[in-house]
């Protein structure tokens, strides 16, 4: 089982995310090139947070027409587990993976803190280490991070349980709360908050370390 950490210019937590995977999961990881087609060998994407490009048209919105961003689309359309971490989750979006959008904070400030998430679903590949209705703290760090989506989507994202995190204290105006959503097959993830800043002792908190557990105890069964 292999993990692939895309890397754009601009990425800043890619190499916190191959902390995590590699140093202490102890799980081959392969960080990809954002002008990298081939994901042949890779078993789950992470689409890691950071500025892509710089984010000098819009977060996420030069990033979707990258070749490895392309192959990401076919690596979950084939059912492969795809997450997408803050400006992750942006591109996401941007690419048509996930429904919505991420738009400026409501208070216009950059946020930085630890955010406490409430767990809504726990049978998906990235979950089933938690418990429902679980309550983790996980470190947030954007000023475009609050989720906007339209009220029919809303709806449908709501009768379809696809929101997997919600904000406790909602630190940046995000419509219903919402921190992390999931495609309808419930093999892409996407979510604001950093849990690969949460998995390790050193830095003051493990709960997002379950998260990447239960991706690679899933698929070293399987």
């Amino acid at each position: 089982m292999k993990f692939g950490v895309i890397v754009f210019p601009g990425s800043n937590c890619d190499r916190d995310i191959l902390w995590v995977t590699q140093g202490i999961l102890q799980q081959p990881t392969r960080m990809v090139w954002h002008e990298d087609s081939d994901l042949s060998d890779i078993d789950v994407v992470v689409v890691p947070g950071g500025f892509s490009y710089g984010d000098y048209l819009r977060c996420g919105a030069i990033a979707r027409f990258s070749p490895a961003l392309r192959a990401t689309l076919d690596h979950a359309k084939a059912g492969k587990p795809v997450l997408g971490v803050c400006n992750g989750f942006q591109i996401l979006t941007e690419a048509g993976l996930l429904p919505g959008a991420l738009v400026r904070n409501a208070n216009l400030h950059f946020v930085c803190e630890r955010s406490p998430l409430i767990v809504g679903r726990t049978d998906l590949p990235f979950t089933q280490g938690y418990r429902q209705g679980q309550t983790i703290t996980i470190p947030v760090a954007h000023g475009e991070g609050r989720y906007y989506a339209d009220a029919d989507t809303l709806a449908r994202l709501e009768d379809n349980h696809q929101v997997v995190f919600r904000y406790g204290d909602n630190p940046n105006g995000s419509l219903n709360d919402i921190a992390g959503i999931c495609n309808a097959a419930g093999n892409v993830l996407g979510m604001m908050p950093h849990p690969e800043r949460a998995s390790d002792p050193l830095t003051g908190g493990t709960d997002g370390l379950a998260l990447f557990e239960a991706l690679a105890q899933q698929l070293v069964a399987a």
